[in-house]
């Protein structure tokens, strides 16, 4: 029976195999299926299917030493070490493997080999025939050196550790082999060797190393040897002074190294560090050369681990590393071989193709870099991954099109170089299109094309089809429609415009605000007063269509989160069941009142109800209303570590479902480790709850504790502190789950964040920064944020503490402030507002050490100071007046803007720290629902410099889209998106850029002919001139939509 059970073992592992197979034929770029066939073929037993599963990975992957190891260990076991032939292609099998990614334990082992190899055949009393140079002294010199070059500059102590094991590090092996060498020498030779190890030691004296100490007594030891005696002290100075700068380097980076470290060595924590390279005056090319190899050797073992977020973060130390060498003017050799390793390992990234082929072009003669170039796209062209990405591929066809663009500008493309071009663009489009139905959502290489055809050749009327076409495949996108419209515009055709225009007024866009501002632009520059008229009221009459649209969208998801509540409820014992809270009908939505979320004013009809309704109805509404209780999500909730990998919410819900009812489960994946919250509906569930410390889900035990337990309450640390700052500072003593910032849009000097730990023991550990002296006298403030005590925590109620003092006499002083508030309770601060001259402005800020006392000085309120009346009021900035000064709203639209495309989760806190890096930022208000916010800035000249930021921001992996504020329509405090009652714009969250209204960046006349004196659009276009191609419009309509 057990023989039996193999034979099926067996043949299920052969058929998972064959299957594999199947796949890999079809997709070898695909990673996760080497690995899984790595993973079968071992499972085979079959030493001869394992060896092929790792030649191929390594035919077309870069491979770790999880995959070169194995296949060098076999080649070992298989060879005769002492033909010069076995030898040879051992050595080939190193240096392919090097070549990958940087391996440590590959290094050493080569090092070893080559020293192992090297005795034996000094012991013969004769060297075999064929081995010549091969394992010469001087040959294993030169070798040795390039096998250590590739990791010397691994600095770290970690390093050792990891190398101990194996011996020692790379350096101290040649170290050793060449002295060892220089002891048994004499005559000529043993001079000759004397100055080749001092030279040795003394460049790496001048390396930042960890063992450096070590170094510099091998060079005493060296020089007491070797040198005359009266040169040993001038020698050893000497040798100090070179190795002070590289003692310092190591210093100045050893606590980055730590950091690392306790991260264990997380590509978070690899980008903070060559982020904090990069950003160095002088940036050290010895170190960060070394670091991106171990960056992305970190990356490599972990995708091929099957970690997510990988693969993305090995793109990017790729394009960095290749960034930097560029930036330096390193060696074109040098270059060339690092994008040859990173092709290989990162070969479905169509920027980083796109980076090598700017190369070729900028180090390459024009025809020789066109046949490498062309060579290059057709090998990309072939990988199935790359061709599936959409943003992949736009990169790398405009990288490209470019080269071609620029031999066509040059006059060195020849006769068919347009149409070269243009077929390279067009095919790009088709294949976009194929790699996705809906395209490119921001139209890059349509726009590419169509600048071609309007710009490099007069091929208007090619330009024309081209945005039919587009216009006609991306049906809803607005940017298709007004980019048509857009060039019927620029070429005169005015009416055909007006049609396009009349069609799609009504369609479903996913920004028809866009195409209606364009359509009205249009007519105000280029219709008749009918025409323009008859415009606005089929925007009117469409924007009604869409109004009731989204209303009746808002009203069906109000409906489902209605009945997941319900659903929710029902499986709440009856005694537990909340009351549902009477509330007052909704008020029906009017023409532009779309979203639930947003608040208005009371419309004056509203206002006369009110005063007519009998005092005794209005008291009796007031009295229905239930206290509505706050949510105390600090203590109905547990954090849940430990957890095994592929754990759904269903199977926490299982866990916990006899504590209580739940509110919320949040699965988070972190670099190292999957974690959750669970919060509870009730305080009083969670003492069950953690009763499931310690329990298995999946044979794995789970850790569960109070959140509040792992988080630190952190304050009083330097203005300029960010997120940054605060994870390097607490991320050595743990893992971070989450960093949580205030907003600031309350009030702007809060300076205070929520560190949170995965564990209590980190919390507890990171409890020694307490009173840490930060710069400036600053001691920073570090508490375990147990909910209880909140009021201890400074600013916590910073805004119930604070009053606002204003109509002050500019003789008034701090002291007399002081004086005067004294009286109603302990004054904490008082915060004069002073001029440039040290005058006060009129107004200043009290806040007092509890919210009584800030209360009771409101009795100050008309107070007669130094011949002046003061008014006194709470300073919580959430209370705005109603009414403000004249041209108050438009001065703060005018130095405020939009910023769109937020990724989900945005803190503000987080996002203003972001954009100040930028521009000097006032407030900050984030609308989740919409993935926006609005951005007050100091004054419009930093609304301004925000705005025209030639470089995109980008926040948390999504770029940022930054906007001007909408200067029409009623103020209101939402963004844009959801329109007031009577006018606005609404902005999907997907738009990607805000569209020219109605006309080109390159004016061509304001002609008023309409249609009559313009070429009408479809086949009246076909009279253009067909430029510099030699095609006529209809050859061009059939190559766009492929031969359709």
């Amino acid at each position: 029976m057990e023989s039996e059970d193999v034979a099926m073992n067996e043949a299920d592992s052969l058929e998972a195999l064959s299957g594999v197979l199947e796949r890999l034929t079809e997709n070898p770029y695909d990673i996760s299926l080497h690995a899984e066939h790595i993973r079968i073929a071992r499972s085979t037993g079959m030493e001869d299917q394992v060896e092929s599963a790792l030649e191929m990975m390594t035919a077309f992957w870069a491979a770790g030493e999880e995959v070169w190891l194995p296949l060098i260990e076999r080649k070992l076991n298989t060879s005769s070490l002492d033909a010069a032939e076995d030898l040879r292609a051992i050595l080939d099998l190193f240096t392919r493997a090097e070549q990958d990614y940087l391996s440590i334990t590959l290094l050493q082992k080569h090092l070893e080999f080559l020293v192992d190899r090297f005795e034996h055949l000094s012991q013969l009393e004769s060297r075999p025939d064929g081995f010549e140079e091969l394992f010469s002294p001087d040959w294993m010199h030169e070798t040795m050196t390039k096998v250590v070059s590739l990791g010397i500059g691994h600095i770290t102590k970690a390093s050792y550790i990891q190398c101990s094991r194996h011996g020692h590090l790379l350096w101290d092996i040649q170290r050793d082999w060449e002295l060892e060498r220089l002891q048994n020498a004499s005559g000529e030779e043993r001079e000759q060797l004397v100055g080749l190890v001092e030279t040795m030691l003394l460049e790496r004296l001048q390396q930042p190393h960890s063992n450096f100490e070590e170094t510099f007594q091998a060079y005493s030891s060296f020089t007491t040897n070797y040198k005359p005696p009266d040169e040993y002290e001038s020698l050893l100075v000497k040798a100090s002074k070179l190795r002070s700068r590289a003692v310092k380097g190591f210093q100045i980076r050893e606590g980055l190294e730590t950091s690392l470290a306790k991260s264990n060595f997380s590509l978070e924590g690899y980008a903070y560090y060559l982020g904090a390279e990069r950003r160095r005056k002088n940036p050290d090319m010895f170190v960060l050369k070394a670091l991106y190899e171990r960056a992305i050797a970190e990356a490599a073992k972990r995708r091929f681990a099957g970690e997510s977020t990988a693969e993305e973060a090995l793109r990017s130390f790729w394009i960095g590393y290749v960034d930097f060498l560029r930036q330096q003017d390193a060696e074109d050799e040098e270059q060339l071989l690092v994008f040859r390793r990173g092709m290989r390992s990162v070969p479905v990234s169509g920027e980083f193709y796109a980076r090598y082929m700017r190369f070729l072009e900028r180090g390459l003669e024009a025809e020789e870099a066109a046949g490498e170039i062309n060579a290059t796209y057709e090998k990309a062209q072939s990988i199935a991954p790359l061709q599936a990405d959409v943003e992949q591929l736009v990169a790398l066809v405009l990288a490209r099109a470019g080269f071609e663009k620029r031999l066509v500008e040059a006059g060195k493309a020849g006769e068919q170089g347009f149409d070269a071009l243009m077929q390279i663009v067009m095919d790009g489009i088709s294949r976009v299109r194929k790699a996705s139905s809906s395209g490119d959502p921001r139209l890059r290489l349509e726009k590419y094309l169509s600048a071609i055809c309007l710009d490099l050749a007069d091929l208007q009327a090619n330009a024309v089809i081209l945005w039919e076409d587009t216009a006609k495949h991306c049906k809803t996108s607005y940017l298709a429609w007004t980019s048509y419209t857009e060039v019927l515009i620029k070429q005169h055709m005015y009416d055909d415009a007006r049609k396009v225009f009349r069609d799609i007024a009504m369609k479903n866009l996913d920004w028809p605000e866009a195409v209606w501002e364009a359509w009205i632009s249009f007519e105000q520059l280029h219709g008749t007063v009918e025409e323009l008229e008859d415009a606005l009221d089929r925007v009117d009459r469409a924007q009604t269509q869409v109004n009731s649209r989204r209303a009746k969208e808002v009203e069906k998801a109000q409906l489902a989160a209605a009945q997941l509540i319900a659903e929710t409820q029902a499986n709440v014992p009856v005694a537990e069941a909340p009351v549902p809270i009477q509330t007052k009908p909704a008020v029906e939505p009017t023409a532009m009142q779309v979203d639930a979320g947003s608040t208005t004013e009371p419309s004056a009809k509203r206002k006369a109800e009110d005063e007519g309704t009998p005092e005794s109805s209005k008291k009796a509404r007031v009295e229905e209303q239930p206290v509505r209780l706050k949510r105390d999500r600090e203590n109905c909730t547990v954090f849940v570590a430990e957890l095994p990998s592929g754990v759904q919410d269903e199977g926490l819900a299982a866990l916990f479902k006899d504590c209580g009812s739940i509110r919320e489960i949040k699965i988070t994946q972190l670099p190292n480790s999957l974690v959750a919250t669970v919060e509870f509906m009730e305080r009083d569930s969670v003492p069950a709850a953690l009763t499931k410390d310690k329990k298995r889900i999946r044979e794995q035990e789970i850790a569960v504790h109070l959140a509040w337990r792992s988080t630190l309450y952190v304050t009083n640390f330097p203005e300029d502190a960010d997120d940054t700052f605060i994870r390097t500072l607490f991320g050595k003593y743990g893992e971070i789950f989450d960093v949580r910032w205030p907003s600031k849009k309350f009030k702007s000097t809060r300076r205070f964040c929520y560190v949170q730990y995965t564990s209590p023991a980190s919390a507890e550990a990171a409890l020694e920064l307490n009173g840490t002296d930060m710069q400036e006298g600053h001691k920073l403030a570090v508490y375990i944020s147990n909910p209880e005590r909140r009021k201890e925590r400074t600013d916590s109620d910073a805004n119930e503490r604070e009053v606002y003092v204003a109509g002050l006499s500019k003789l008034v002083t701090k002291e007399d402030l002081e004086t005067l508030f004294k009286t109603y309770g302990t004054v904490k601060d008082v915060r004069m507002i002073l001029d440039d001259k040290g005058k006060s402005k009129g107004f200043a800020f009290v806040e007092f050490e509890n919210e009584q006392d800030a209360r009771a000085a409101l009795a100050a309120n008309n107070h007669e100071l130094k011949k002046r009346r003061m008014a006194v009021t709470l300073a919580d900035s959430r209370v705005r007046p109603k009414n403000k000064a004249p041209g108050y709203r438009e001065e703060v639209r005018n130095r405020s803007v939009r910023v769109r495309n937020l990724p989900t989760g945005t803190q503000e806190g987080l996002l203003q720290q972001a954009l100040e890096k930028h521009a000097k930022v006032k407030r900050v208000e984030v609308f989740a629902d919409l993935a926006e916010a609005e951005v007050e800035l100091e004054n419009a000249a930093e609304a301004g410099k925000l705005l025209l930021k030639p470089d995109s921001i980008v926040f948390n992996g999504n770029t940022l889209q930054v906007v001007a504020e909408n200067s029409s329509g009623p103020p209101t405090s939402r963004p844009i998106a959801p329109p007031s009652a009577t006018s606005g714009f609404f902005v999907p969250r997907n738009a990607v850029s805000r569209p020219r209204a109605g006309l080109g960046s390159k004016q061509r006349g304001l002609g008023t002919a309409q249609g009559s004196t313009a070429p009408a659009a479809g086949s009246s276009a076909t009279s253009g001139s067909n430029g510099g191609g030699g095609k006529g419009q209809d050859d061009f309509r059939k190559m766009l939509l492929g031969g359709k």
